[in-house]
């Protein structure tokens, strides 16, 4: 095999494996167990179930510390009835693993306590 061939098939094998990854890391389940969708979320919405839910108004990410839209686009959070702000969809994880702590942290961001 030449070295062209080579390199070809081993850039379009990076190429798969990377677009695989991209669709792994956090999915966008609200805490009722539905899904919500992509367009819905970059656009801040919520499904129709959720329409009662409030939005904190949070606008530091209580998982990370960083300002909303610093690293691009903030992502919804919808836990308990009440939507909470984070800074990018890798933060999605870990707020779902300990909701209470990173919700209080966020509440207290919005209520001015430190």
């Amino acid at each position: 095999m030449n070295k062209v061939t080579a390199l070809t098939i081993g850039f379009m094998l990076l190429a798969g494996a990377g677009l695989v990854m991209a669709g792994q890391g956090h999915d966008h389940k609200m805490s009722d167990g539905t899904m919500m969708k992509d367009d819905a979320m970059s656009k801040g919405q919520m499904d129709s179930k959720a329409g009662t839910a409030v939005e904190v108004g949070n606008k530091i990410c209580p998982v990370s510390g960083e300002k909303i839209g610093e690293m691009g686009d903030g992502v919804k959070y919808e836990h308990n009835g009440k939507i909470y702000n984070l800074c990018c969809a890798g933060c999605n994880k870990p707020f779902s693993k300990d909701p209470a702590n990173y919700s209080a942290i966020a509440e207290k961001e919005v209520s001015g306590q430190k």
